[in-house]
């Protein structure tokens, strides 16, 4: 691979890749995990990138891998995969030495990015190292999710067809995803399991689609033994996607395979969905993931920090578990942060450096504002449906609301653009990028739009 002499072209392609990650993921995530990101090398479609410390590499595959590799996918058409290697070069002079060694750069490490191929190893999404059946914290919230993923796992019959995992956004659904396959794979690895989200499922069926090549498509999804979709809520509304998962679906509960779904909410739940696939995902085991008890929580964050290998005080602990109630990856977030800030700034962790190091964290879970919640306080105040939020309506006396809530989405909760667009309806985040600019263009223009977004934005703080 071509490690130097990259072409201005492709230069300004990655340059592109870089500011749409900056407007997406905000300044601060950038400045902290998408900065460091340097394109060393490409040839024939495939990119190499390299980041200074193995902690930076992790946390870029485990956040920003799939965005990474569908914005590379765009700028160019022949694009393969995307290699993330560690260069320690690119880290600061002596930075390594002084950090742990849960923060070393391993120089030969390197991390894969899958590209679209014709085997299920290909197909199927990298598998996170950390999220197994013994890293993941059992508590009444999450128990009988925990319990029916690890009989799956472990039974070499088919227990129930499909099992379907459901709850809010950071509760664990995907780390028992990736335990489940995990534990196949060492266990009984001549079975074929294949695992992605939803949104790469659709990915692949309209790549199938352009080359004409669905019998490939078909006999690749229907030949495996185990198929684990993530985020099967992205495909509401995608008509045609609908009906090639249906299909599969029925494919394999016939010939006995394993399914294995995981969605924002319950079958039933599911808006967009037709009547037959929400009734075929809710005939096997459905299984809720609660919002986590303080218990839990305080657990999670003592495992984590036995992990990491630090020394956390106890009262930092509790009070983390105390003030940050939304979801699991948030939790652990928040512990990276102090970790790596005492590590990098060389002071220890107590508990007003990480009251300062989180003051935004903080801030935001002290308001504590939901997507559910604004969604319901705009439709009330237009009185339109709430329905109408994840609908395809396009009328103005619909659209407009619905920008506005999106816009309110992104100034008064921490959620991505991904995930901002997901909750109306499974939108692309490049609709909420627009809606968030209409209505900063409209505020401008009209003073009574304006006070109207000022008084629904003061009634969700309140």
């Amino acid at each position: 691979m071509k490690a130097s002499g990259l072409d201005s072209q492709l230069n300004a392609k990655w340059a592109r890749v870089r500011g749409r990650l900056r407007s997406e993921y905000g300044e601060q995530a950038y400045r902290s995990w998408l900065k460091p990101l340097t394109l060393v090398g490409h040839d024939n479609g495939a990119f190499k990138i390299a980041v200074p410390t193995r902690f930076i590499r992790d946390w870029v595959m485990q956040h920003y891998s799939d965005r990474l590799r569908q914005l590379l996918a765009g700028e160019v058409n022949e694009f393969r995969a995307v290699e993330i290697v560690v260069d320690s070069a690119k880290a600061p002079a002596d930075a390594e030495a002084s950090q742990p060694a849960y923060l070393q750069a391993a120089p030969a490490a390197v991390a894969e990015l899958p590209s679209p191929g014709p085997g299920a190893d290909d197909v199927s999404a990298p598998l996170d190292p950390r999220f197994t059946f013994e890293n993941f914290v059992v508590g009444k919230s999450n128990e009988l999710a925990y319990a029916a993923a690890r009989r799956v796992a472990e039974s070499k019959t088919v227990p129930f067809n499909p099992l379907f995992l459901y709850g809010g956004v950071g509760l664990g659904k995907t780390h028992l995803m990736h335990a489940i396959a995990w534990h196949i794979k060492k266990a009984q690895p001549e079975r074929r399991v294949i695992y992605l989200s939803a949104e790469k499922f659709m990915y692949q069926f309209i790549r199938a689609l352009r080359h004409k090549n669905t019998m490939a498509f078909k006999e690749q999804f229907r030949s495996v033994d185990v198929l684990m979709i993530d985020d099967v809520q992205f495909i509401s509304g995608k008509d045609s996607t609908q009906e090639e998962f249906f299909h599969t679906f029925n494919a394999l509960v016939d010939q006995n395979r394993q399914v294995v779904i995981s969605a924002d909410k319950s079958p039933s739940d599911l808006e967009g969905l037709e009547e037959r696939m929400r009734s075929r995902l809710g005939w096997g085991l459905v299984a809720d993931i609660h919002p986590t008890t303080y218990e839990l929580r305080l657990g999670i964050l003592q495992n984590k920090g036995e992990q990491l290998g630090a020394e956390i005080p106890p009262k930092v602990l509790e009070f983390l578990a105390h003030k940050i109630l939304s979801n699991v990856r948030e939790l652990e977030g928040a512990l990276n942060r102090i970790v790596a800030h005492a590590t990098l700034v060389g002071r220890p962790v107590t508990l007003e450096t990480t009251q300062e190091v989180l003051h935004d964290l903080l801030r935001a879970n002290d308001r504590r504002v939901t997507i559910e919640e604004i969604q319901r306080k705009v439709a009330e105040h237009f009185n339109i449906k709430i329905s109408e939020m994840q609908s395809a309506r396009r009328a103005r006396a619909v659209a407009r609301p619905r920008q506005v809530a999106m816009y309110l989405a992104k100034q008064l909760t921490s959620r991505s653009l991904p995930e901002i667009g997901r909750k109306f309806g499974g939108r692309d985040h490049t609709t909420v990028m627009h809606a968030v600019r209409k209505v900063e263009e409209l505020r401008s223009t009209d003073s009574s739009f304006s006070e109207d977004v000022d008084l629904l934005r003061r009634m969700l703080e309140a």
